[in-house]
């Protein structure tokens, strides 16, 4: 039986794995459905396995799946790094980065910029999201590279340490509690995540009543709400806007811990990939200077 794999096809379900759509993908590949499932059944063929099951209205991966998949974004991106350094190609070689918002003013750019110095032929794709979903997309291969908050003491070897970061409560300079309210009111990410766990549970343990005031998806809509004085919100202090302060002592606010900066890097990265988690580590470290 014939095992070297057409690259086309790796490329193919890589794709629709990633789009969770092969009709997406077909689109995206500039290739017909019909093509695409061709394709699919050609690598069942090779790999003597069934490779996806239909779980509803979506297909998903097997065991065998997931095994070729992982495996495939190797092939495809060492592929296009061999191409691409023999310039035998016009397209580029792509590696994926998630970062939390808190980064992208210092630690993004400056990676960015050393990093085109090194690899200027290589396409970098950012994605921004909560810290749950960084690590799945890392676990999962969609992601190669991504910086993520954990809890200060977590158990496990998932990932570098970076370092800790104090989180602290923070408004704006001319906030004003309302003393009319026993609640303490809040501005949160409007999905869970470390921040908010830590805010609740510090609260609760100091038996301090409280409100969500605000939620939002972004942090510049976390700052935003901190500015029209809607409530309190607690992050680090790095990238914290000049008019938003520390309000921790002068309104007497309970104890918070730190919280941990981890790098990841998927277990299928490439050595293009390899050396953005490298640089990312460095300015990381220059730029934040955790403890």
């Amino acid at each position: 039986m014939n095992t070297d794999f057409d690259i086309n096809a790796l490329r193919a379900i890589v794709a629709g794995i990633d789009l969770r759509s092969f009709a997406r993908a077909a689109t995206q590949l500039g290739r017909s459905q019909s093509a695409i499932s061709m394709q699919l059944k050609k690598l069942e063929q090779q790999a003597g396995s069934q490779l996806l099951v239909r779980k509803g209205r979506t297909l998903v991966l097997t065991a065998a799946g997931e095994t070729l998949v992982a495996y495939a974004r190797r092939i495809i991106a060492l592929n296009d790094e061999a191409a691409l350094a023999l310039g035998a190609t016009s397209t580029t070689a792509s590696v994926r980065l998630g970062l939390p918002q808190d980064f992208f003013e210092d630690v993004m750019p400056a990676t960015l910029f050393e990093y085109s110095r090194t690899h200027p032929g290589v396409h970098v794709e950012v994605q921004a999201g909560p810290n749950h979903i960084l690590a799945e997309e890392i676990r999962a291969g969609r992601l190669d590279v991504a910086m993520t908050f954990y809890p200060e003491n977590a158990s496990g070897r998932e990932g570098y340490l970076l370092g800790k970061l104090p989180m602290h409560w923070m408004a704006h300079e001319n906030f004003v509690l309302d003393c009319s309210d026993a609640r303490l009111p809040l501005v949160l990410f409007d999905h869970l995540c470390l921040f908010r766990q830590s805010a609740l549970t510090a609260l609760e343990q100091a038996n301090k009543r409280w409100r969500v005031a605000v939620t939002t998806p972004s942090l510049p809509g976390i700052w935003a709400a901190l500015r029209s004085h809607l409530g309190i919100a607690i992050r680090t202090e790095h990238g914290k806007p000049h008019d938003i302060r520390c309000v921790d002592k002068t309104l007497a606010l309970p104890q918070l811990p730190a919280i941990a900066l981890k790098l990841l890097v998927s277990s299928n990265a490439s050595p293009a990939a390899q050396d953005l988690s490298k640089l990312l580590t460095h300015e990381t470290i220059r730029l934040v200077a955790p403890n």
